[in-house]
């Protein structure tokens, strides 16, 4: 060895030697971990510290109103897509998504699940029963029988009694069982979390009383079971009692979200049971266990408030949906839609807590996009549509969503609105982390967008928390999260909130983030009241707590573009109640509004070179809602 050499691997041995003898000195033990300091401040860090983004109400072939009008996309097309990789739509279109999603939750419908693949591939189960092998001929018998098998369906689904005119479960569980496999072969833990559900769409006289049901499990336990539908019952109560049964058979978890209260006419958050008694303790509570979100954004229409119910909110009136109920056979009264819209429920729930002891709508909220594709697409510049008919194309504007004899009932498709994805705050992206998150109501919603949004209540939070670098620490050490609870008041405190608000990188700056509060006085009356906690552009907040000042627009509604020119990337906030009085229950909420943009009626516009439809405005503020924090005396 030449001496160059020698050196060589001398100095190579005094460099690697120590490091060989410190990686085999240096054992870390779990008690090290307890009693001394480490140099991480990360260590041992339990609270969720990551958003994950999602659709938590979504439909395949597998659902009969999709599968048996033109739908043609799985399981597996609807678990690729939300991971993002590109897929032909139902139309021939190539489509994908900006950035995949975290998180997907199929919940076809339980009732006639798989129905259309069924006649597609002319299944032996379907065939062998009476009524199936009639609506497998009509529906081969030409464009005018597949019209009559669909109605025949929707007639079933609708009427009472309620009774599933198939004479066996024997497809429904082969479909089923199949559906929770493929979802466990998805399923990608710290990376996508391919999660299952079913809806259960109860529709008394044409009112809507659906709900999704989210399961926390994988097939081992979700395979055991057939999804309740709503020929088991029609009554939300009877859901309830199956999920508990199925908790305590699989040893399982699962919960069911209400959506649609808009098209409920004033059944979905009533002060009635669904038998029309009055409201008992016991069905309170389980209703609370088994119902703790509120879906309050999708397709059919955003469902936060409405103006009527809240003249003095000038954000009141966006994408709602308001003619009658779902089937579109019955008008809207003006005194159903306290029982339909998210914050009038929440203060109806303040209401019934204060009589019978239990608040029955302490819920969060989130949102989903309801499509009927097996395609997640919710941003504005990216709409395709929530039915097959209703993807892109120049004549969609004047489709029927919700046909009807009445023409004052019927909703176009161009009233459908590109909403919405569910945030969840979490530690990991697991299908357990995301389930107990939304169980303990630690998410939020939005209508599309992507932004981000984290809000702590206490009783001693001060401005210079909000530049904290340690923000969420300090929230979670000193106060409540959203969907969180305030409770015993030191002497004289008042609830103070601190609040952070990122725009969506891919989207629109921010216009203003606000606090919404709804309370109840000492006569049993309910209030609510709007405050501007921060604004963009340097506009004030006046002594009533509000910036009156819009924020201005930048859309080109000619072209379809904006720029983000005005508002900000970044709004923060600290706020503490002026009016509180700790005899009172309230509640308080988040919303963060974008600055305007085009409305994806105006993106087609000027795409398919066509006039822009007239029963909707060419631009909309996107925003998020964050599930509520509650003061309960």
């Amino acid at each position: 060895m030449s001496g160059r050499s020698e050196q060589l691997c001398l100095l190579l041995a005094f460099i690697i030697f120590p490091l060989i003898l410190s990686a085999q000195e240096t054992v870390v033990t779990p008690d090290m971990l307890d009693s001394d300091p480490v140099y991480s401040p990360f260590v041992g860090r339990d609270f969720p510290d990551q958003v994950l983004f999602g659709d938590t109400h979504f439909h395949t072939e597998l659902s009969f109103d999709a599968g048996m009008i033109g739908t043609r996309l799985d399981v597996d097309d609807a678990y690729r897509f939300a991971r993002g990789e590109m897929v032909i739509s139902n139309t021939g279109q190539p489509v994908q998504l900006i950035r995949p999603l975290d998180f997907l939750v199929i919940t076809d419908h339980a009732e006639f699940i798989g129905l259309a693949p069924q006649i597609r591939t002319s299944a032996p189960e379907l065939l062998g029963d009476p009524w199936g092998r009639r609506i497998y001929d009509l529906f081969n018998s030409g464009q005018e029988g597949r019209m009559k098998a669909f109605l025949e369906i929707i007639e079933v689904s609708t009427t009472p009694p309620f009774e599933s005119p198939l004479s066996s479960n024997d497809a429904a569980w082969s479909i089923w069982r199949e559906f929770v496999h493929e979802a466990d072969q998805y399923n990608d833990p710290g990376h996508f979390s391919a999660m299952t559900g079913y809806e259960w769409t109860s529709t008394p006289n044409g009112d809507n009383l659906h709900r999704v049901v989210i399961l926390r499990d994988g097939a081992d336990k979700t395979s055991q079971t057939l999804p309740y539908s709503m020929f088991d019952s029609a009554d939300p109560e009877d859901l309830w009692k199956y999920l508990s049964e199925y908790e305590a058979t699989t040893g399982g978890q699962a919960f069911a979200v209400p959506h649609n209260g808009n098209l409920s006419n004033g059944i979905m958050f009533g002060e009635r049971m669904s038998n029309g008694r009055r409201m008992t303790r016991e069905y309170a509570e389980m209703r609370l266990r088994y119902e703790p979100l509120h879906e309050m954004s999708q397709m059919k229409g955003d469902e936060e408030t409405h103006p009527l119910l809240s003249p003095e909110d000038e954000f009141a009136d966006f994408e709602n949906w308001d003619a009658g109920n779902i089937a579109g056979n019955r008008p809207k009264e003006e005194s159903m839609l306290q029982y339909e819209y998210a914050r009038s429920a929440l203060k109806v729930g303040l209401k019934l807590g204060d009589q019978i002891g239990v608040n029955p709508y302490k819920h969060g909220l989130i949102a989903a996009t309801d499509t009927h594709t097996g395609l997640a697409t919710s941003r504005e510049d990216n709409y395709f549509g929530k039915y097959q008919h209703t993807e892109p194309s120049p004549t969609r504007h004047n489709g029927e969503v919700v046909p009807a004899e009445d023409p004052n009932l019927r909703i176009l498709t161009s009233q459908e609105g590109a909403s919405g994805l569910t945030a969840v705050w979490a530690r990991n992206n697991t299908r357990g982390e995301i389930f107990d998150s939304m169980r303990r109501k630690e998410v939020y919603a939005t209508t599309g967008t992507r932004i981000r949004v984290r809000v702590f209540g206490g009783w001693d939070f001060e401005p210079g928390d909000v530049l904290a670098s340690d923000f969420a620490r300090t929230g979670y050490s000193r106060g409540a999260p959203m969907g969180g609870n305030l409770v015993n008041p030191p002497d004289a405190a008042v609830p103070s909130f601190i609040i952070r608000a990122v725009k969506d990188p891919d989207g629109a700056n921010l216009d203003r983030v606000q606090i919404i509060k709804g309370w109840l006085d000492e006569d049993g009356e309910t209030h609510e009241r709007i405050f501007d906690v921060a604004v963009a552009g340097g506009r004030e907040i006046g002594d009533d707590g509000r910036a009156r000042e819009p924020v201005g627009t930048t859309v080109n509604i000619e072209n379809a573009t904006y720029t983000n020119s005005i508002g900000d990337a970044i709004l923060a906030g600290h706020w503490e109640d002026p009016d509180f009085d700790s005899a009172e229950a309230a509640f308080y909420y988040v919303r963060v509004i974008e600055i305007p943009t085009p409305r994806w009626t105006t993106h087609d516009a000027a795409f398919f070179d066509i006039p822009l439809p007239d029963r909707v405005p060419p631009v909309v503020q996107d925003r998020a809602y964050t599930s509520p924090i509650w003061y309960t005396p």
